[in-house]
């Protein structure tokens, strides 16, 4: 992958991680409204781990990226 592919990639995966971050508040804010309001929580938790494992790996993919950057 020549490094103009890396950049283009790497600003693919810099919007998907700020999408990712957006997403992350608004499911973390919905389970506090959810605990507030004394309803369930269980399947709002679930999807907010799943959205934490997705950015996890769009971090790992990011610092993969930067890596490759600095060869």
């Amino acid at each position: 992958m020549d490094r103009t592919s890396i950049y283009d990639e790497l600003s693919r995966v810099e919007r998907d991680v700020v999408a990712g971050e957006r997403q992350l508040a608004e499911q973390e804010r919905l389970v506090l409204d959810l605990k507030r309001e004394g309803q369930n929580t269980s399947g709002a938790e679930r999807e907010l781990e799943r959205l934490r494992d997705a950015q996890r790996l769009r971090d790992q993919d990011r610092q993969r990226l930067l890596s490759r950057l600095q060869t």
